[in-house]
């Protein structure tokens, strides 16, 4: 959906003090944290006409973006 927010926060609201948590004493999860948000911002604004790019280039992005927040939840339930 387009200007849906999608930053870790919003997304996984439940888990907000475990991804403080994680962000502050896990250098690796604080690093994927970080790639995740500058994804999310860019996929934002493609979407919102920001920026032009090809349909692909942007499914790219997409799915990086759900692979990181795939990695994230994975580590945020393993905490």
């Amino acid at each position: 959906m387009l200007n849906e927010k999608h930053d870790l926060i919003h997304e996984l609201p439940e888990h907000k003090e475990a991804i403080r948590s994680l962000k502050a004493s896990n250098p690796h999860f604080s690093k994927l944290f970080d790639e995740y948000h500058v994804v999310d911002h860019e996929v934002h604004r493609i979407e919102t006409g920001i920026e032009n790019t090809s349909d692909e280039y942007l499914e790219e992005r997409k799915k990086q973006r759900l692979y990181l927040k795939d990695e994230l939840f994975r580590m945020i339930q393993n905490a």
